[in-house]
C-alpha cells in the first residue's frame, strides 16, 4: 500500500491504535495452515544488506519505553501493527537490544537474536495480505550495544540523545528500518519526574504518577523509521502556535554562547519553515520544532517535525544556517525519502542547496556567487571530486562532498535548464513524491519532463564522474566561466561552509 494511502487509513483509525492490544490482529487469521517462506533478512538496500526486511508493511508502532538515565538502561514494549506482502512462515526485525519475548497476534513467538536481526517464528504461518500485530518486550542498555561497527546512542549528564542517521532505531524500539516502509507513531517515554523527554509530531500528554512522568508523541503523518527519536533530560519546553500548527521548541539550560546561539537559532524555525513554504509549496506536517540537548559535539539530525541539533555547532558564532539545512529536510529526506540510502544525495544535496536559496532571499550571495566559491574552495582537493554524490559508498551519507556537490548540481541544473524550469522541478519534486520515496533516476525523469531537455550526460558529469565537470554550458556554467575575475567569497560562504565541515566530521566532534 503507498504511504499516502497507508497515512489516510491510519489516521482514520488512530484512536484504535493508541493502546493496540496484541490481539487486535488475530481475528484476521483464518483457519487451516498456510506454508509461507522466510521473509527476506533485508529490504534490498544496496548499502546496508541487512536493514529493513521483506515480506510485511508496517502501518503503524505503539512505542512503551521507560529510561533511567544513572544506568542507561531502556526498558520496553512495541506493538507493531502491519500487513505482509507474501505468505511468511517466519521475518525479521531491525533491533539489538535483548529481548524477552515476542507474540504475534495474541500467540507467542519463538525468536532469535543475531548481531542486528530479531528473526520471528510465529505460531502458525502467515497468509498473504494478512494483518498482522507484533509485540516484542526488552531490555538492555543501548550504549553498550554495537552493531555491525555503529554506536549511534549518546548519553548525557541527565538523559541520552536517541537520533541518529543512518540508524538509531534499532537502539531503543524494534522495527522495518529502511525509509522506504513508513508509517504512523505513537511513542510514550517514562522517566523520573523531573526530567524531561521530547519526541516527534504532537505532545498528546505528559501525566505524572509515583515519582515518574509518562510523555506521549504522535506523528500521525508516514515517518521512516531513522527519524523517530527521544530526548531525555533538563529540557527548557516552549510551546506555541504559528498559523495553527503547534511549535515545540526544547532547548538544554547552560551551554553558555553556544547554548544561547543554539536556542536563538531554534527559535527561528517557524520564520525558516514559512521560507521553505514559499519555496517549495506548503509544509508537509502537522508540528515544527526543533532540540538543543546538552552536547557538546556538532551534528544535526533531522528528526521528523524536530530537528535535533547539538550546540557545537554553534561553536564558531551565531548563525540560523544548521536551522535552515535540517528544516529544509522536512520536504527532502523527511516527506520525500529515500529509495535507497545511495540515493542520499537527494536528501543531502538538496537541503544544503536550500541554505544557498536563503542566502540569495537575504542579501548575503546568490547561487551563482556561492557556486562559484564552492568551486574554488574546493579546486585542489582531490578526494571531493573523486566522491561520485550519486553514489558516495555507505557511511559516506555526510560526506562534505554529497552536501557541496549536491547543492552545486542543483545550482549548474539551473544554469543550464533556466530559473523557471528549475524551480518547478524542485517544487513537484516536493509535491509528486510527498510522504513518499523516490530515487536518483525519477528526479532526473521529472527533470527532463519539465525542461524538456535530455540531461544524462549532465547527470553523469555532477553525480557520477569521479573527476571535476567540465566547465561547459552542457554542464551548467554560465558562459565565460573559466575567465571571471576573481572575487571574494559571499558573506554566507563561511558560516555554510562551516555547518557542512561539521556535519561532515571534518571538524572537532
Amino acid at each position: 500500500m503507498p504511504s499516502h494511502a497507508r497515512a489516510r487509513l491510519v489516521a482514520a483509525s488512530v484512536g484504535l491504535a493508541l493502546l493496540l492490544p496484541a490481539g487486535a490482529a488475530g481475528a484476521a487469521t483464518t483457519a487451516g495452515s498456510v506454508e509461507g517462506s522466510p521473509g527476506s533478512r533485508g529490504i534490498g538496500d544496496p548499502y546496508y544488506a541487512d536493514y529493513g526486511n521483506g515480506g510485511y508493511d508496517v502501518e503503524h508502532y505503539n512505542i512503551q519505553d521507560s529510561y533511567v538515565p544513572r544506568t542507561d538502561r531502556l526498558r520496553g514494549t512495541t506493538w507493531i501493527r502491519a500487513r505482509t506482502t507474501q505468505a511468511l512462515s517466519r521475518f525479521d526485525l531491525d533491533f539489538v537490544l535483548p529481548v524477552r519475548s515476542v507474540h504475534v497476534n495474541d500467540q507467542p513467538a519463538t525468536f532469535r537474536q543475531g548481531e542486528h536481526e530479531l528473526v520471528v517464528t510465529p505460531s502458525r504461518p502467515l497468509r498473504e495480505g494478512q494483518a498482522m500485530t507484533v509485540r516484542v518486550t526488552y531490555s538492555g542498555v543501548p550504549s553498550k550495544v554495537r552493531s555491525e561497527g555503529a554506536s549511534p546512542w549518546i548519553r548525557t549528564a541527565d538523559g541520552a540523545v536517541a537520533a541518529g542517521k543512518p540508524e538509531i532505531a534499532a537502539w531503543w524500539y524494534p522495527s522495518n528500518d529502511h525509509p522506504r516502509d513508513k508509517a504512523t507513531y505513537d511513542v510514550r517515554v517514562t522517566v523520573a519526574k523531573r526530567l524531561e523527554a521530547v519526541g516527534n509530531g504532537i505532545l498528546v500528554s505528559h501525566r505524572a504518577r509515583r515519582g515518574h512522568r509518562t510523555w506521549h508523541w504522535r506523528e500521525s503523518d508516514p515517518m521512516a523509521p531513522y527519524l523517530a527519536f527521544f530526548v531525555v533530560g533538563q529540557l527548557d519546553i516552549t510551546r506555541t502556535r504559528v498559523d495553527g500548527v503547534p511549535v515545540v521548541t526544547a532547548v538544554a539550560p547552560g551551554g553558555r554562547r553556544e547554548g544561547r546561539y543554539a536556542a536563538a537559532a531554534i527559535a527561528r524555525t517557524p520564520e525558516v519553515v514559512a521560507f521553505g513554504s514559499r519555496e517549495l509549496g506548503r509544509y508537509p506536517f502537522g508540528s515544527m520544532g526543533g532540540v538543543a540537548p546538552a552536547v557538546g559535539s556538532r551534528f544535526a539530525v533531522e528528526s521528523q517535525t524536530r530537528p535535533v541539533y547539538a550546540r557545537g555547532l554553534w561553536r564558531g558564532g551565531p548563525s540560523v544556517y544548521p536551522v535552515v539545512h535540517a528544516i529544509a529536510h522536512q520536504w527532502f529526506g523527511a516527506s520525500v525519502s529515500l529509495d535507497t540510502w545511495r540515493d542520499v544525495w537527494l536528501s543531502e544535496g538538496f537541503a544544503s542547496y536550500l541554505e544557498w536559496r536563503w542566502s540569495e532571499r537575504h542579501g548575503e550571495g546568490t547561487g551563482r556567487q556561492l557556486f562559484e566559491a564552492a568551486w574554488d574552495d574546493h579546486a585542489a582537493d582531490r578526494a571531493f571530486w573523486r566522491t561520485a554524490v550519486g553514489d558516495p559508498g555507505p557511511h559516506h551519507e555526510s560526506d562534505v562532498a554529497v552536501l557541496d556537490r549536491g547543492a552545486m548540481t542543483l545550482q549548474a541544473l539551473r544554469t543550464r535548464i533556466g530559473g523557471p524550469a528549475f524551480f518547478s522541478v524542485l517544487r513537484a519534486w516536493a509535491t509528486q513524491h510527498r510522504h513518499d520515496a523516490a530515487s536518483t533516476a525519477d528526479f532526473v525523469a521529472l527533470a527532463e519532463e519539465e525542461s524538456g531537455e535530455d540531461l544524462g550526460s549532465f547527470f553523469d558529469a555532477w553525480i557520477y564522474a569521479r573527476q571535476r565537470p567540465a566547465t561547459t554550458e552542457a554542464n551548467g556554467f554560465p558562459r565565460g566561466f573559466d575567465a571571471r575575475p576573481a572575487r571574494p567569497a559571499p558573506a554566507s560562504w563561511a558560516q555554510i561552509s562551516r555547518t557542512h565541515r561539521a556535519l561532515a566530521g571534518l571538524e572537532a566532534r
